[in-house]
């Protein structure tokens, strides 16, 4: 049961890779792009992450997943910062309807 549980949580962590991946290359500008992109990424690997955490043999594979999903939030906040800054900074105008 536990098995099945941990899959379906990986799975559906992919879907929103997926859903990520389809905003990325489908949304109208640079800043809705990121906003898709980070939005979709987290949840996917939170979701993935909590996948693996069900599976975890020991304490220190649990410390080590959620370690890694923390350092990797943290590199995806601070690299669309640094991409919708430079943007911002060329002039680049956000997507008016």
């Amino acid at each position: 049961m536990i098995e099945w549980l941990a899959a379906v949580l990986i799975l559906a962590g992919m879907v929103f890779f997926i859903a990520g991946t389809v905003g990325l290359l489908r949304l109208p500008d640079v800043y809705c792009r990121l906003h898709a992109l980070n939005k979709a990424d987290n949840i996917g690997l939170g979701l993935v992450v909590l996948g693996l955490l069900i599976q975890a043999d020991s304490l220190r594979q649990v410390l080590l997943l959620v370690l890694i999903w923390l350092l990797v939030l943290c590199a995806s906040v601070v690299g669309a910062y640094l991409v919708a800054n430079r943007a911002h900074l060329k002039g680049m105008a956000p997507w008016q309807r």
